[in-house]
């Protein structure tokens, strides 16, 4: 049956493109979105993006129909309106502050609801709304167009193979690498798939080479004098030192040493790529922007950038801090080869023959995230790091993040591998907290 969808503020400022995904049903904006968006056009970042590339596109859809009696959305889409103020019911009036945006988009549902015939369903990424919607009776809805359908599959432990071949296991360590053909796998394994296979007290550790079509022995290496200290991170590291791998993504709680491991890494490879970058997003928390904060803007930034100055001082520690490592990593600092900076600096920059690692993201949209991997230049390598149940910005969850998204649809390409890390290395204290607390 036909619906009509209401979407709330921060549906489009999620996804402008979020009216066409609606399939064949009719799209309610509120005046009061309009107004909202408004409110975000001026700026560099994200939502800003987001507002302005909104209202082109409905500045575009203006030119072919009447918002009021509703404007074809093409192909076997509905109609798109835009809703002035309703006729508010008097019962609602006295439940709801009109004066608040959210209580007016909420209006225009509860009108809707009385007048049509069809359902009429509120789309919002805001659970309060979503709530006030359901107490007053109104069907309501999160946005699930990014959302993932495969996150148990993904952010899982490693998979085991117990009671494999102990011949093929020999082989394996043998020659280096195994048929896929005689493992006989109940399911095929994707492209870089990691993997344990045990025979008894033997174990190996394993990944799918898909071109070869062969499962290869992953062997343990440093990196920078980074040693991996269990089975995911030494495949952590195997993906990150493989140059037919372009993208990789690194999951996991805090302490398990995702932003240790890639950064490692790609300072083991300095010498195949013109600059190492590390960035992150800035997410203040409390509610709290910059400007709260004391200083210049450098002062400002400094103590959300420390954490990846924090990996760095262990990797010359673990080098010698008056080493020739310790050196090499200081002259590039200096030189700008290595490079730690706020993920808002980086934007628009293209990245030609870049170690590319952003971390906590997390904290990133899909459309965020797209947009830093399309910047992949000739000879790059991208890493993305994050805990997914560890998300400081409203509006995303561990099912509709940028990580999420990102390694959901990457996973099967040949040139992506995605290791989820769940075993915390920092200290006992650090691991226990992660589990309990």
């Amino acid at each position: 049956m036909k619906k009509t969808y209401v979407l709330d503020t921060n549906v489009l400022l999620h996804d402008f493109r979020a009216i066409y995904n609606f399939e064949d049903n009719d799209i309610v904006l509120p005046i009061t979105v309009l107004e909202e968006i408004d409110k975000f056009k001026k700026g560099h970042d994200t939502l800003s993006f987001h507002a302005r590339e909104i209202m082109r596109e409905l500045d575009k859809l203006s030119e072919h129909g009447d918002f009021q009696k509703g404007i074809p959305l093409g192909g076997n889409r509905g109609k798109l309106f835009v809703f002035l103020e309703p006729q508010i019911p008097e019962e609602f009036k006295k439940s709801f502050d009109l004066s608040v945006p959210d209580n007016k988009i909420l209006a225009v549902a509860a009108h809707l609801k009385q007048t049509l015939k069809e359902p009429v369903i509120l789309v919002s990424q805001d659970i309060n709304l979503r709530l006030k919607a359901r107490a007053f009776g109104i069907p309501a809805q999160d946005y699930r167009t990014d959302r993932i359908q495969s996150f148990d599959e993904i952010f899982k432990e490693t998979n085991t193979f117990d009671n494999f071949d102990p011949e093929l296991i020999n082989l394996l360590y043998q020659q280096g690498y195994i048929p896929l053909e005689d493992c006989k796998f109940d399911n095929p394994p994707l492209p870089n798939d990691y993997f344990i296979l045990k025979a008894g007290d033997t174990k190996a550790l394993a990944t799918y080479y898909a071109k070869d079509k062969v499962i290869r022995l992953v062997e343990k290496h440093y990196a920078y004098h980074i040693k991996p200290r269990n089975a995911e991170q030494t495949f952590a590291l195997d993906a990150l030192l493989r140059d037919d791998i372009q993208l990789v993504s690194l999951s996991g709680p805090a302490g398990t040493g995702k932003t240790l491991l890639a950064l490692a890494a790609a300072l083991e490879q300095s010498d195949k790529f013109e600059q190492i970058m590390l960035a992150r997003p800035i997410v203040a928390l409390s509610d709290r922007d910059l400007g709260y904060l004391p200083g210049s803007a450098e002062d400002k930034i400094k103590p959300y950038m420390q954490p990846l100055f924090d990996n760095l001082m262990v990797i010359k520690n673990a080098a010698g801090l008056n080493s020739k490592a310790a050196e090499k990593i200081d002259k590039m600092q200096k030189e700008k080869k290595l490079i730690i900076e706020p993920l808002a600096f980086i934007r628009g920059r293209s990245l030609p023959n870049t170690f590319f690692i952003i971390d906590e993201a997390q904290n990133l949209t899909p459309h965020e995230v797209k947009t830093i991997v399309t910047r992949a230049g000739e000879n790059s390598k991208l890493v993305f790091t994050g805990d997914v149940q560890q998300i400081d910005t409203p509006y995303i969850d561990a099912y509709s993040n940028g990580l999420s998204y990102m390694t959901d649809r990457m996973r099967g390409q040949e040139i992506f591998a995605h290791i989820h890390l769940y075993k915390g290395e920092r200290s006992y204290l650090a691991e226990l907290a992660s589990k309990l607390l």
